[in-house]
Parts: C-alpha cells; structure tokens; sequence
C-alpha cells in the first residue's frame, strides 16, 4: 500500500492551467507578467505567439515572438494549430497549440498576456484550463498619468488608447477575477493568490486525489 508521503506527492500531481492577464494599456498588465516571471518559486512558463509581423530591431526571436510568414500563419491556423488568432494592424498574430500543451501536461503553468479576443477563444477551445484575471486602473486620470509618463506616444495615440480602455473595460464580466491595480505590489500578491488557489481546486488534480481517496477506502 503507498506510504503518505507517496499519496500526498500524488496529490499535488496535476495538469497545468493557462493564466490568463488582460488590462487597458497602462492598467499594468505588462509589468505584472514580468514579475510574475521573475518569481522563480510560481515556475511560470510565458506564452510565446506568433506573428507575421516584421521583427523590429530590438526583438529577438523567440523571446518576443517567433516571426513566420503569412502563408506558415494561414496553414497552421487551417490545421487546428491555433488556440488563438487576432488580425491586428494588416499583421496577424497567434497562440500555438503544441508548445502549450506540452507544457500543461508536464503539470506546470502558461502564463499569457492578451486581449479580450484571445481570451475568448482560449475558452472555447479549452475552457477547463484557463483563468482569467481583468486588470482595473484605479482612474481614468491614473491612467492618463501612467500613458504620459511612458513618453512613448503622441498625444494623439495616448488619446486613443484611453478611448480604447473604455470599450475593454466594459468587458470585465467575462473575466473569472478583476483587480483594482492601485497598488502593484497589493496586485501582485493577489495575483499569486488566486494562482495558489486555482492550482489546489480538485478539477485539476481530479485522477489523482481520486487515486488517494481510493487508497483510503480500501484500509482496514
């Protein structure tokens, strides 16, 4: 019969989740995923997409994203290939499936940093395995400070992703948890939180804590 410490290392033995992080630009999204990264104890795998996007100078492939050609793009989202797909500016991008599902099954997590659209898709396509977490700016007007101070963008452009944050913050119900990102270390605390959470629920360690119920059962 197995030992207790052989059942409870069964008992954390678990498939993978997809978590997910979308805001506003400038809500936080961006800056949280790379400390979620950094925190080397959570062992976050960042989804890498793909794009047929020309890489700029400063990005490498791989890392920000694998760089294909239109024609690779179309026939891996033909085949099924695809979790998700977004047709941005005339350039497509895209989720792989292969590369995530590797990493589900080996019992770890996907860490991903996309829209609404994406999200959606993700859900229709493996609903069991995703989380999803909407980040709130605390004002409109934090927001407007924390696009300026990036001094990144033309009034212009700043102007239109305000515009834009309005129509995606009216799309917070579809998110699993939503957080008011007034204080990032706060929301990153949260964020860890629902993580340790989402990884201890029975739908996700379903044949194994069975396994152990089953074990006890069978004592005299």
């Amino acid at each position: 019969m197995p030992s207790l410490s052989n059942n409870l290392e069964i008992l954390h033995v678990r498939r993978g989740l997809m978590l997910v992080l979308s805001s506003p630009s400038g809500a936080g999204k961006t800056t949280l995923t790379r400390m979620l990264l950094q925190e080397r104890s959570l062992d976050l795998s960042l989804s890498i997409s793909v794009t047929t996007r020309p890489r700029r100078v400063s990005e490498a492939e791989g890392v920000h994203y694998h760089f294909i050609d239109k024609a690779t793009f179309e026939a891996m989202r033909s085949a099924g290939d695809m979790l998700e797909s977004a047709q941005v500016h005339g350039n497509f991008y895209g989720t792989p499936r292969a590369p995530v599902e590797t990493v589900l099954a080996q019992g770890r997590d996907v860490l991903f940093d996309i829209d609404y659209q994406g999200t959606q898709q993700l859900r229709e396509k493996a609903k069991a395995d995703v989380v999803t977490i909407f980040i709130l700016p605390p004002s409109m007007a934090e927001l407007r400070k924390r696009l300026q101070r990036r001094a990144e963008d033309s009034h212009e452009v700043i102007e239109t992703r305000l515009e834009n944050a309005r129509h995606e913050l009216e799309r917070w119900k579809v998110y699993d948890y939503v957080l008011v990102n007034d204080d990032l270390d706060r929301t990153f605390r949260d964020v860890q939180a629902i993580l340790a959470a989402e990884r201890l629920k029975v739908l996700r360690r379903w044949a194994h804590v069975e396994h152990i119920v089953n074990n006890l059962l069978a004592e005299h």
